[in-house]
């Protein structure tokens, strides 16, 4: 058997046994949930066996319970509370394995590249690990080492997530989860591929180059492939850590995820979609006070087109000054199909909801008297009651990042309890924005980052 069918013999059984691992939990897990639904039992006890399930699998599927957790009507909300609990409990490479995925990323002499590599991980995820590092010109780097087979994870974890997708729309699902699968599936296949991750990082550089409270990584070519990024090391604290700070302290720490989020979007049509808490941290001045954020893991970056940001600033504009036009042309720029008033009415909730503090000229919290794990939920649960009457509801794949994101960030604001006039911050981001300007800068943008 030459090389080549070995590999992809070996890249079929290890999908068959990821086949064969996923089946196996998920399918004890929907017995029990099965058999507790028969009983009359509770959604709390159901989410709890199937978030066990899947916090077992170390890699695609346990990302993806992560991602659906965040978009309203894909999941219960008890089911939503468990999946978010998996973010940190993948268990990490021990050292023995560390080597060896090194050696088979840089080869043999791997570790005479590095003056110093720390074999045990400063942190672990569902798809891989981040190990601190020194490089020999005496650098601070983080290398994001990929577990071995994810691949093959991929492959049969997106299998599954058809599946589960297509008995939750046979069982009367508010939304049409068709197009979603799709984005998840693609971006998730994004994920694995770290020379396009790296890319991602050389156009954070060049969007944010000119704002000084966002920082971001540089990318290390030479210690680098499709499966290991070595970036350079951003010094910084946990972000939640920060919610016991001055109020000052809180609202400058706000603007700057404001910056982070938002002018890459209004100047380029590009968003960072994992909004996890873990993926900012906190940097300091001189004197050690807070002085901005840090800006990590880039392999969850969406670029949108020049029509679809249009449709956001139409929305947000529709919505200001009350034009029931203006606001319909949005949704359908968007690709929102059979829409009536019925359907609009429904769409004005959540958008009111995620467009609400950027259209209120005042100093105000993200969302006055809620709670950040309650952020978004009466909104969703709206929705859902209503498209539950109406039919569902097949939901533009572009949406699943643009909301996932707006969530997450609007429940960092809560944390921080930030209080800042979030019109004028947007009204600044947008101001004299057009479609051929953007498109211009974003493509200039992309071509310099290597993606296009």
């Amino acid at each position: 058997m030459s090389g080549e069918q070995d590999r992809e013999g070996n890249r079929f059984g290890a999908r068959m046994a990821r086949y064969a691992r996923v089946g196996a939990g998920l399918g004890g897990a929907a017995a029990r949930v099965a058999g507790a639904r028969l009983r009359g039992g509770d959604p709390a006890a159901e989410a709890v066996a199937l978030a066990g399930a899947l916090g077992g699998l170390k890699g695609p599927l346990m990302k993806v319970a992560q991602l659906v957790a965040a978009i309203p009507d894909l999941v219960p909300p008890e089911y939503a509370a468990e999946f978010q609990k998996l973010q940190s409990q993948a268990p990490p490479m021990g050292p023995a394995f560390v080597r060896r995925r090194m050696m088979a990323e840089l080869g043999a002499g791997w570790r005479e590249r590095f003056a110093d590599f720390d074999l045990t991980p400063a942190a672990a995820a569902s798809l891989g690990q981040v190990h601190r590092a020194r490089s020999l010109d005496g650098e601070s780097l983080a290398c994001k080492l990929q577990y071995p087979d994810m691949q093959s994870a991929v492959a049969a974890d997106l299998k599954q997530l058809d599946v589960a997708l297509a008995l939750h729309r046979r069982m009367g699902a508010a939304i049409d989860t068709r197009d979603i699968a799709v984005e998840l599936a693609e971006r998730l296949r994004e994920e694995l591929d770290y020379v396009r991750e790296a890319k991602h990082v050389a156009l954070y550089n060049h969007m944010l180059a000119d704002v000084a409270e966002v920082r971001t990584p540089r990318a290390r070519p030479t210690l680098s492939t499709g499966r290991l990024l070595t970036l350079t090391w951003l010094d910084g604290g946990p972000m939640l850590e920060r919610r016991d700070e001055p109020q000052e302290t809180r609202n400058r720490l706000a603007r700057a995820m404001f910056a982070a989020w938002w002018r890459p979007f209004g100047r380029f049509g590009v968003i960072h979609g994992d909004p996890h808490p873990g993926n900012y941290t906190v940097f300091t001045d001189g004197s050690g006070d807070p002085a901005g954020v840090n800006l990590l893991d880039y392999g969850c970056v969406r670029v949108f087109s020049p029509r679809f940001v249009g449709g956001v600033v139409d929305l947000y504009e529709g919505l200001l000054h009350d034009r029931a036009d203006q606001i319909a042309h949005a949704y359908e720029t968007w690709g929102f199909a059979n829409l009536n008033a019925d359907v609009i009415a429904v769409l004005n909730v959540w958008a009111r909801f995620i467009y609400g503090p950027l259209l209120d000229d005042r100093e105000r919290t993200i969302a006055d008297g809620v709670a950040p794990g309650a952020y978004g939920r009466r909104e969703a649960f709206q929705v859902h009651q209503a498209l539950r009457r109406l039919g569902p509801l097949r939901i533009p794949r572009e949406f699943v990042f643009m909301d996932r994101a707006a969530v997450g960030l609007g429940a960092v604001f809560l944390h921080l309890d930030a209080r800042l006039n979030f019109h004028r911050l947007f009204a600044q981001t947008i101001a004299g924005f057009t479609r051929e300007g953007l498109a211009e800068r974003q493509g200039a943008a992309l071509a310099q980052a290597g993606l296009c």
